[in-house]
């Protein structure tokens, strides 16, 4: 199946797509980074549907409503927190990429935007996760949905880090 890949460097609570990736705390009731700012852009109905939820476990992935934001739904994951590579991160960094994707399709999402899950607060190397992200998105091949992802890249050096790994793994980049 192909599945459309795009990069951009952009303000993920602003893009016009069908659901956006929260790299979210395991509590789902925000914090700081992407979260903080996908719950001040999305409204407080966001933090009241995260609270009936009742939390998310690390490489988890669970749905709420977009509300305010552009985007119909917001997929909220739990990455892990880098310990060097030692406990299993790796797994569970492509458990939140194959559990969101798997989520997007059952939810029947054409475009889905993704942010460098766990390279902020978490303190994940960037290379490393967008390796994992890449290989995640670029090996989901079982369903039709989602046709369109997108890696939101926080700053020139996270997208080019992105655009470089796309390229050596030879996969096409859309606009």
């Amino acid at each position: 199946m192909f599945r459309q890949i795009r990069l951009t460097d952009a303000d993920i609570t602003e893009l016009k797509v069908d659901a956006i990736v929260n790299a979210a705390n395991s509590s789902l009731l925000g914090g700081g980074g992407v979260d903080g700012a996908i719950h001040r852009a999305a409204g407080s109905r966001l933090l009241e549907a995260c609270r009936s939820i009742g939390g998310c476990p690390v490489g988890e992935a669970r749905s709420t409503p977009g509300f305010d934001l552009p985007a119909r739904w917001v997929i909220h994951t739990v990455g892990p927190v880098w310990q060097g590579g030692r406990d299993g991160e790796a797994g569970q960094l492509a458990s939140c990429y194959r559990q969101s994707l798997r989520m997007a399709a059952d939810m029947q999402v054409n475009s889905i935007a993704f942010p460098a899950i766990s390279c902020g607060a978490y303190g994940y190397p960037l290379a490393r996760a967008a390796e994992i992200a890449v290989s995640e998105v670029a090996g989901f091949d079982d369903s039709a949905h989602p046709r369109e992802v997108w890696f939101c890249c926080f700053g020139r050096g996270a997208l080019s880090t992105y655009r470089e790994i796309l390229s050596r793994l030879d996969i096409p980049v859309s606009g």
